[in-house]
């Protein structure tokens, strides 16, 4: 692995890990959740201006190159984002009514918690988390895992990782697949920047629907859900 991928991924890894710095003194902050979101958004932000000090290179052959492929970029952007809609919906077929994992992500309801109480969270969500999370796991990890073993199993390593930093085990197969859809998408285009919109574009449509629905509504339709897993796999 080339050490400017290492260097990212300690980027990313210091960066996730910075919030233990101020634990220590948040009782201390009058509004900590308020002063945790402001946090938040300042060490991504650091440590995407970081990453693309890292990928500087690459960043100024993109923008040399006579061959950009602007239109099949926007094209796969757009496929893409409804293959991961569609990857996700199987995917969160087969855990409710294969496996009878409960529907509905805890880590998403927290991510939109925030997001309620303090929106700017949103940049996160929407922007600099799909850009560091597609520079890390795509291009870092899965590309250097891609030069070793097949696009099946480098995708398969890199999802997996990319499911267990979110922190919901209940959901690793929607994560995995979700991140197997996203290399797929960087290997067919051979551009980082597709899986970065993809993943841009999806987060943001799961915040629009998240916001567009009162959270009550939400608790319903995730109880109706769970009745008709009980129905189908037999346990009413």
């Amino acid at each position: 692995m080339p050490k400017k991928y290492i260097y990212l991924i300690i980027t990313y890894v210091a960066m996730q890990l910075s919030v233990y710095l101020v634990v220590p003194f948040i009782e201390l902050i009058e509004n900590p959740q308020f002063f945790l979101v402001g946090w938040s958004l300042a060490t991504f932000a650091l440590a995407l201006i970081i990453s693309i000090y890292f990928l500087r290179d690459e960043i100024a052959a993109f923008f040399q190159s006579d061959q950009k492929n602007i239109g099949n970029i926007v094209l796969w952007s757009v496929l893409g984002s409804f293959l991961v809609i569609i990857t996700q919906w199987v995917a969160v077929t087969i855990e409710t009514f294969v496996f009878g994992i409960k529907p509905g992500s805890q880590n998403t309801m927290d991510l939109m918690n925030v997001a309620r109480q303090a929106p700017i969270f949103i940049v996160i969500i929407s922007v600099l988390g799909p850009i560091l999370e597609e520079l890390v796991f795509r291009k870092a990890i899965f590309g250097s895992l891609h030069k070793r073993m097949n696009f099946f199993f480098a995708a398969l390593l890199s999802g997996v990782i990319f499911a267990a930093v979110h922190q919901d085990f209940s959901h690793l197969l929607i994560y995995t697949a979700m991140g197997m859809v996203f290399a797929f998408l960087y290997v067919e285009t051979k551009r980082i920047i597709v899986p970065i919109i993809a993943h841009m574009a999806i987060n943001t449509f799961a915040v629009i629907v998240q916001f567009s629905v009162d959270p009550e509504q939400i608790e319903q339709q995730l109880k109706q859900l769970e009745q008709l897993q009980l129905i189908i796999t037999g346990g009413y």
